[in-house]
């Protein structure tokens, strides 16, 4: 008499059970970086000092990460982005930021031009300020412009993973952008 299959099958997968061998399960794949973003948390810099000169500076949401623009008249050549206290330029008084982790941001060119006139008014930038309803930024503070540097405060609301990169244009300016994302 033949025994069902189903019969044999159960009692192959007993013995093999009660022999300790199982089945091949593959192993599980590695979780896909959140959104393609591959940042990590560490300093990003590059260049050196430009004549380039601050001209404002903007924020956006978008859908894996908050971003800040600084706009620049001429090409900004450096910059030093990275976890670490705000202090302002020139008096070294410290700059509370909101949220858990402090991004400060030193563009490597004056917010002033070469006759010493502000080319930024921090007052003019509400837009840039408000970040209410982001899922990152929790505060953008300028904190001032001395010999030739300028430094922001980005107050986030973890350590996050972020890249900053410039872009040529519009024109013979540039721009120094700033993603942090919203989750690792």
């Amino acid at each position: 008499m033949k025994k069902p299959l189903a019969t044999l099958g159960t009692f192959v997968l007993a013995v093999g059970l009660a022999t300790g061998m199982s089945a091949a399960v593959p192993p599980p794949a590695a979780a896909a970086p959140y959104c393609g973003i591959t940042w990590g948390s560490t300093t990003d810099a590059a260049g050196t000092h430009s004549g380039a000169q601050i001209t404002g500076v903007r924020t956006a949401r978008h859908t894996c990460y908050d971003r800040m623009v600084i706009d620049l008249r001429y090409k900004v050549k450096g910059y030093d982005v990275r976890y670490a206290s705000v202090h302002r330029e020139g008096s070294g008084q410290y700059v509370p930021l909101a949220g858990a982790a402090d991004l400060r941001i030193i563009v490597k060119s004056p917010a002033y031009n070469t006759s010493g006139r502000p080319t930024y008014a921090p007052a003019s930038w509400a837009n840039a300020k408000n970040v209410s309803g982001y899922s990152t930024f929790r505060q953008v503070a300028y904190a001032g412009s001395f010999e030739g540097q300028t430094t922001f405060g980005l107050g986030v609301r973890a350590r996050l993973p972020f890249r900053a990169f410039i872009l040529d244009g519009p024109g013979t300016g540039s721009r120094l952008v700033v993603d942090v994302a919203h989750r690792w």
